[in-house]
């Protein structure tokens, strides 16, 4: 079967009485040299995780190259599908559970004994952001992550901080991982078509954080709450998400040599850092 055949996924889905589903954000790859691609990339050789099969497409490049694949799939009307398309990759073990709901530390012990693995996902665009969370808070267990997102994601992530396109997640990113943009894929190569282009990235986790902080949790209290509104300075988006009178936030940035007017955006990892230690002293 040729699985990037729009004919071929319709005469599947529809001999099994599957339709694409909106609200799981599935549009599945149709251009034949992304999978490839993706795969060769994804540093994958021991062991590798995905996310998200579809028909199984990536899951099958990754199976001629990595030693085990584990494909976790929240669709259960895809499995009979992928029973049929994943037949004959016999180290490939699909798991019909909720990524974001899955204890990831306790399926990688029994999965993988506990060794590092890769991810490798086309992931949905309306739940990026938490499934990228929840890859760098297991950090410890992961090499690597090659995703597909959405373009303007990937930008994102692959921005520099302190720079317009910077955001919350930058940060996170940048923080536990090294990201970047690995090639961009046009819309046309989905089925069905998004609004959105696309683009692949690979963040590779760091053994440590790039930088030391007082309070981890707190740190990522203060970048959540200083990007929660963007358009606002950082001492009223400050003040706001963290329930503190202005002028402690406008005291912290004066001892960091700070204009007062400084907007979140462009606020550097360093000073990010040292504004949260100094803030997470006071009361």
């Amino acid at each position: 079967m040729k699985l990037t055949n729009p004919n071929e996924i319709r005469r599947l889905m529809k001999s099994h009485g599957v339709e694409f589903s909106k609200s799981l954000g599935q549009n599945f790859i149709i251009d034949e040299s992304i999978c490839p691609s993706m795969a060769k990339l994804a540093d994958c050789e021991s062991g590798v995780i995905e996310i998200g099969t579809g028909v199984g497409v990536l899951t099958r490049e990754l199976s001629k190259i990595s030693k085990k694949v584990v494909a976790i799939e929240l669709d259960s009307s895809l499995l009979p599908i992928l029973a049929k398309t994943l037949d004959g990759c016999d180290n490939v073990f699909v798991h019909n559970i909720d990524f974001l709901e899955c204890d990831l530390e306790e399926l990688i012990n029994e999965e993988f004994s506990g060794e590092k693995v890769s991810v490798c996902a086309n992931l949905p665009y309306y739940i990026t952001s938490p499934i990228i969370m929840k890859i760098l808070e297991n950090r410890q267990l992961i090499k690597s992550a090659t995703l597909m997102v959405q373009r303007e994601v990937a930008d994102r992530l692959t921005a520099e901080i302190g720079s317009r396109d910077s955001g919350a997640l930058t940060v996170a990113v940048n923080f536990y991982a090294t990201a970047e943009k690995l090639f961009d894929v046009d819309k046309t190569a989905f089925m069905p078509v998004p609004k959105v282009n696309s683009a692949v990235i690979k963040l590779n986790m760091l053994d440590s954080p790039t930088i030391d902080v007082a309070d981890e949790k707190y740190f990522f209290k203060v970048v959540k709450a200083a990007f929660s509104q963007r358009r606002k300075t950082a001492v009223n988006s400050l003040s706001s998400g963290l329930a503190k009178d202005k002028i402690i936030i406008e005291n912290a940035l004066k001892e960091l040599n700070l204009p007062l007017t400084i907007r979140p955006e462009a606020l550097s990892l360093a000073q990010l850092a040292a504004l949260s230690d100094i803030l997470s002293e006071t009361t």
